[in-house]
């Protein structure tokens, strides 16, 4: 039996959040210099340009990206096989998420309570989701999520008749309503199906697809296409000023749903759009 001991996954945990926030994926930075280069306006030319720099910036300095360095998402798939030894898997994520962010002299930003907001000065407790699965390895995902996006999302539970014309145009009015304050061009995870909080866990966990990489069912393919077309055809443009650049990307995940249900959850990420994975 596979055993994995508390400390190497804490230690684990905390180099993610670390490399998360200053250090971004190349999907995203390819994506950002293709939108460079069809870009018309020189206004959002001059910011995509400012923005490539800084990706360059942090990467080289270790610094964080972006200032707000996000509430810590966690998404950990295990083995019903592997073994945790000496505590507790959840306290080794949290204690990773602490020590990454403090070490990493990364931006504290949660409160302990929503209403009273006293900074808990730790950046926990993260969000952890878990899976588990046949085998005996452990995944982990780390998503520091900014909510200058994140305040941009919308869910909304449509009827079975509004069928995929409804989701698209949800989908659309969602961005057109969110993008300018969500530091564009921006990544859309959408959620379709299951339930009212398995619709948004979708939408979340599908930002964190590679940009390039479709749905595999082809009638959502369909659907992301014709999204990212409609979106770009906005002319939000990066940060709100204008330009062809809205969306790097939408990405849209189903899951089986009720008979008179059609749960429909959009999350919206800014271009700052940070994940690592791991398997231990």
């Amino acid at each position: 039996m596979k055993k994995i001991d508390v400390k190497y996954i804490r230690d684990t945990v905390a180099e993610m959040c670390i490399e998360a926030n200053t250090v971004l994926t190349d999907d995203i930075l390819k994506e950002m210099e293709v939108a460079l280069a069809r870009e018309k306006s020189p206004s959002a030319i001059a910011i995509l340009e400012t923005m490539i720099e800084n990706f360059e910036v942090a990467e080289k300095k270790e610094i964080p990206i972006c200032q707000d360095t996000g509430m810590a998402v966690v998404f950990v798939t295990m083995g019903q096989d592997l073994q945790i030894t000496g505590g507790s898997l959840e306290d080794a994520i949290q204690d990773g998420v602490e020590k990454g962010y403090r070490e990493g002299y990364l931006r504290k930003s949660v409160v302990d309570d929503p209403f009273i907001r006293n900074n808990t000065n730790t950046n926990t407790p993260a969000i952890i989701h878990y899976k588990v699965v046949p085998g005996d390895d452990l995944h982990i995902k780390v998503m520091p999520k900014g909510f200058g996006s994140e305040n941009t999302s919308a869910m909304k539970m449509l009827k079975p008749s509004d069928g995929i014309k409804g989701v698209e145009e949800f989908v659309l009015e969602t961005v057109e309503r969110g993008a300018p304050n969500a530091c564009a061009p921006i990544i859309v995870g959408v959620g379709v199906g299951g339930t009212f909080e398995k619709a948004a866990l979708l939408a979340k966990e599908a930002l964190s697809r590679p940009i390039g990489v479709r749905n595999a069912k082809q009638h959502i393919q369909g659907l992301e296409e014709i999204l990212i077309e409609r979106c770009n055809n906005l002319g939000i443009g990066p940060m709100g000023l204008g330009g062809v650049n809205t969306v790097l990307s939408v990405n849209v995940d189903v899951f089986p749903t009720h008979i008179a249900g059609l749960p429909v959850a959009v999350n919206i990420c800014c271009y700052v759009n940070r994940h690592v994975e791991r398997t231990l």
